[in-house]
């Protein structure tokens, strides 16, 4: 089985192989913007759905937006399958993204201090013309934190790149007393429904 990843995230890819899997890297460009009236969970599944399709295309035709990157060995065989995802971090309906600067970060943290928030991650798999998805939630604890917890972690720069201004599986970890569901969603792709879909998948092209 050939699977690709259209994702560029070192955590998706590092969740992926930890698991078992080989698979290729093709980071395909999308418009992330939220469009008028879309919840968080449209607005994961659509994106998860748009990166599988633009990387199927970029593998397909050597579209120019796709870049390809090759973790472990080379496959060849039927259609691949290729796996999207997108996660969103959501409190009280707002979606929030990666900060845009460490003033930013400190605002969000503040809005998760002391509160419970959703990670949701969109995901979606295709195969030539079949595609599945889901929509994966878990629910996420936070301490409250002082300014002086918020200014420490800020200043370490870990939660730049993040959803939400932070990673759990870092120094963030210490904030965190309490996840509900899928702990590796958080991180940024929930595995085990991974593994669900591609069964599926799998079962519906056979």
């Amino acid at each position: 089985m050939r699977l690709i990843l259209a994702s560029a995230s070192p955590r998706r890819s590092e969740l992926l192989r930890a698991a078992g899997y080989e698979f290729e890297v093709v980071a395909a460009a999308v418009d992330e913007s939220v469009r008028a009236g879309e919840s968080p969970a449209m607005y994961v599944r659509r994106l998860a759905a748009d990166k599988s399709a633009a990387a199927q295309a970029g593998t397909a035709k050597g579209a120019p937006h796709a870049r390809a990157l090759f973790v472990g060995p080379r496959f060849s065989g039927a259609d691949p399958i290729v796996l999207g995802a997108d996660t969103a971090v959501v409190i009280d309906g707002e979606i929030l993204g990666k900060p845009r600067d460490d003033e930013d970060a400190a605002r969000f943290l503040r809005r998760l201090s002391g509160t419970r928030h959703e990670v949701l991650t969109g995901l979606s798999l295709r195969q030539g013309t079949a595609e599945v998805g889901r929509v994966e939630t878990t629910v996420v604890y936070f301490h409250a934190l002082q300014e002086e917890d918020i200014a420490w972690y800020v200043a370490r720069g870990e939660g730049r790149d993040k959803a939400g201004a932070y990673a759990i599986q870092g120094l963030a970890s210490r904030f965190i007393p309490r996840v509900e569901g899928s702990y590796s969603n958080v991180v940024g792709l929930p595995v085990a429904s991974v593994a669900e879909l591609m069964r599926l998948l799998l079962a519906y092209g056979g």
